[in-house]
């Protein structure tokens, strides 16, 4: 059985659980503090570290994992980028004091003192560009470090930039962009590649129906050129004869969840009639 190595707490671990369920891998633990659990019988979860996964995963301790991609890329580990599973979202931002009077990178001087959880990402990011400093590696509230004088610039991970702007910081560059990311070890054999295909899929189509409705509505047949404008779908609206409907077919579509609203109004004005709105547990185009 593959072993998949999931963040063991905290936010992404909830958000990579309900992914799974979703998907009908159930995450099947024995107890609160079972360090594995079953995959809806297909795959064997580790719960481990967050920022320990790039190395199970590289090691083949694990066959694929799922973690930021900021910690991928602070790890320097060679693994094959999956998939992306567009959430915990985040980026990793250069940040200085708001009196420091630095608005841009091209401000950092020679000599700086910068403080971050992600040393490599920092020392790199710096050295690309030319600029010497000196990272100060930090395991946590790297926000602090310019207010006790132990670094002049921070380097650091925000989703909304408030914890920054609370702590006197002010975004001055961005490092990188991450989100939750499923990644395999590059000796995966055949057989374990094949497999994780079919879990991409399956994750793939879960995340493919989030933000997707299923609208189906009765039609009068003389407007269904403005609603095929109103619903393009995917390929286009199904359109089907109702018996004895008369005048009327009915019409199925996917919308986009966010405009379903407008959607509705519009259907309405052209006199459509027993209008159906349902959410897709999966979509594979």
């Amino acid at each position: 059985m593959l072993k998949i190595a999931l963040p063991n707490k905290g936010r992404l671990s909830e958000e990579v659980r309900e992914l799974f369920n979703d998907a009908g891998l159930e995450v099947r633990v024995r107890g609160e503090r079972a360090l594995t659990a079953s995959l809806g019988g297909e795959f064997e979860a580790i719960f481990v570290r967050a920022q320990d996964i790039p190395e199970f995963v590289a090691d083949g301790a694990a066959h694929a994992g799922v973690t930021g991609w900021d910690l991928v890329n602070e790890s320097g580990r060679e693994l094959d980028l999956l998939m992306d599973l567009e959430f915990g979202k985040c980026r990793l931002v250069v940040a200085a004091r708001e009196e420091s009077g630095l608005t841009s990178v091209e401000g950092v001087k020679d000599g700086m003192r910068v403080a971050s959880c992600f040393p490599r990402l920092t020392q790199e990011f710096f050295q690309r560009r030319g600029q010497q400093v000196t990272v100060v590696p930090v395991s946590g509230a790297a926000e602090i470090a310019p207010h006790l004088g132990i670094a002049d610039i921070v380097v650091d991970l925000t989703s909304t930039g408030s914890t920054l702007k609370m702590n006197g910081l002010r975004e001055v560059g961005t490092v990188l962009e991450s989100s939750a990311r499923l990644v395999a070890c590059k000796r995966n054999n055949e057989e374990a590649s094949i497999r994780l295909g079919e879990l991409r899929q399956a994750l793939g189509s879960v995340l493919a129906a989030r933000g997707k409705r299923y609208l189906m509505a009765n039609v009068p047949r003389k407007v269904l050129p403005q609603v095929r404008e109103i619903l393009p779908g995917l390929n286009g609206p199904t359109v089907v004869d109702i018996m004895n409907g008369g005048d009327f077919v009915a019409v199925h579509s996917v919308v986009p969840a966010k405009t379903i609203y407008r959607t509705i109004n519009g259907l309405k004005a052209l006199g459509c009639e027993g209008i159906l709105v349902t959410r897709i547990e999966r979509l594979m185009p």
